[in-house]
């Protein structure tokens, strides 16, 4: 009875097996409308960017936001910050404790020292290089200036100061005029500089570089030459000493000033008693002559010469 019982039962499960395998071959292999759409929707990419980026990046800033919506974490963050800043800025390599300056006259130099925002020592980060930079070309007789942290902690200055080459007479000051009519400085003494010449009237700073190339043609009366004055903003006068003028015209004064010169090399013209030579008629140059000591009027001619 045992043996049997034994055989049925191995039939019987064998016949179970069976059973289930044919339960498995009716299965729908399809799958179902939700994983469809779960499937489709995941191979969009745009779904898939949200999902490993977006998602993430939403957790991490909820959580963040939530860590600083605490006032004293905040504070302690910031104190935390700050101190980590200073102690980075103040470290020996990024510490500048001397200026040099080159290339700049003493007041120029001391007026640059005055300049600097901060107290050496003090650390590179507090120098703002280009506001510093733009602070000294305000300096009316800086032209340019070059600006770096050298090795060692100091900050090199290098100026290009401009050089005044005339004198310009503005009622009862003299300013210092450079080459392109920039002022440069106020002198407050003639006998300070002797070496520049002087220029008057409205408008000469505008018109320095021809005043500088009349004054060049004129160096043969060089010794004589008072001042060039501007006239009306158009033209120039030379202004001689024994109150004689030589009156210039608007166009080509250099060549106006060296036909004079010509004819006093030649005929001893400016040595004459006269009070004006007047050019400003290309074609109709006269010379005044000075009133007689008897107390007559002044006279006009006509000259000519090469």
């Amino acid at each position: 009875m045992r043996a049997l019982g034994a055989v049925f039962g191995r039939r019987g499960g064998a016949a179970g097996r069976y059973r289930e395998e044919l339960r498995r071959e009716k299965r729908d292999p399809a799958p179902s409308r939700l994983a469809y759409r779960v499937e489709r929707l995941w191979l969009t990419p745009g779904f898939r960017k949200a999902v490993r980026v977006g998602l993430p990046s939403v957790l991490i800033l909820a959580v963040t936001m939530g860590w600083l919506g605490d006032a004293g974490r905040r504070a302690a963050m910031q104190a935390r910050l700050a101190e980590l800043r200073e102690s980075i800025e103040n470290r020996p390599e990024f510490m500048v404790s001397l200026m040099a300056i080159d290339g700049a006259s003493e007041p120029v130099a001391n007026a640059i020292r005055g300049m600097l925002p901060v107290t050496l020592p003090a650390a590179s980060f507090r120098i703002d290089l280009g506001a510093l930079r733009a602070a000294i070309a305000q300096i009316d007789a800086v032209a340019g200036a070059e600006l770096r942290i050298r090795k060692g902690g100091v900050l090199q200055v290098t100026v290009t100061e401009r050089v005044p080459v005339v004198l310009w007479r503005r009622g009862d000051t003299l300013e210092m005029l450079d080459a392109t009519g920039h002022r440069v400085a106020t002198l407050l003494d003639r006998t300070a500089r002797p070496d520049l010449p002087v220029i008057a009237g409205e408008g000469a700073d505008a018109a320095v570089s021809q005043a500088l190339a009349i004054l060049q043609a004129a160096r043969p009366i060089q010794a004589r030459v008072r001042g060039l004055v501007r006239m009306g903003e158009r033209r120039w006068d030379v202004v001689l000493d024994r109150d004689q003028r030589i009156l210039l015209p608007e166009t080509d004064p250099v060549t106006a000033i060296q036909r004079v010169i010509a004819l006093d090399q030649a005929e001893d013209l400016l040595g004459r008693d006269l009070t004006v030579v007047d050019l400003r008629n290309e074609m109709r140059p006269t010379i005044r002559l000075a009133a007689p000591a008897t107390g007559g009027t002044e006279g006009e001619m006509k000259v000519s010469g090469p």
